[in-house]
């Protein structure tokens, strides 16, 4: 009889129930705010609304889409391989900034106002970033500034 007194409270109760509670307040009590640290490289085109060049957490760095410009914001001119070196040394002095590098990138989002430039874009995306991370390349209307080309990223922490 005891036994069996023992077995119904045992199968009365939630398994896993402190493993359950454990999990459920640490996944959704959501992320601090220091667990949000915003990005800003002087080396890079200052934001053009309200938002941060990056977003650093504990497990990544999410950058915001670099345009081909300079540090102060002037568009560059010249071909589709300039225009997206230009994006690509913007995005590598905020992953710089944030204690990460191009190295470390799991994620690239592209963004071009026209296919057609697409290979000339590739020839330079491969010569700066060679370990092939996840990829979209997308066609938009249009970008900020009148540009063609927009490059955003997520980076793992830390150099390599």
């Amino acid at each position: 009889m005891h036994a069996l007194r023992r077995l119904s409270r045992q199968l009365s109760r939630p398994l896993y129930s402190n493993v359950s509670k454990q999990y459920y307040k640490s996944h959704t009590s959501g992320p601090r705010p220091s667990d949000m640290i915003p990005i800003l490289s002087q080396k890079a085109m200052p934001p053009v609304g309200p938002y941060s060049q990056a977003i650093k957490t504990p497990h990544a760095i999410y950058c915001s889409g670099q345009l081909p410009a300079d540090s102060k914001g002037k568009p560059v001119e010249g071909s589709m391989r300039e225009k997206t070196k230009a994006c690509l040394q913007a995005l590598s002095a905020v992953l710089e900034e944030a204690g990460s590098s191009l190295d470390r990138v799991v994620k690239v989002q592209i963004f071009l106002t026209d296919m057609k430039d697409f290979a000339e874009m590739n020839a330079e995306y491969e010569t700066c970033i060679k370990h092939r991370p996840a990829r979209s390349c997308v066609a938009v209307k249009e970008l900020p500034k009148g540009v063609n080309v927009e490059i955003e990223v997520i980076a793992l922490p830390g150099l390599t």
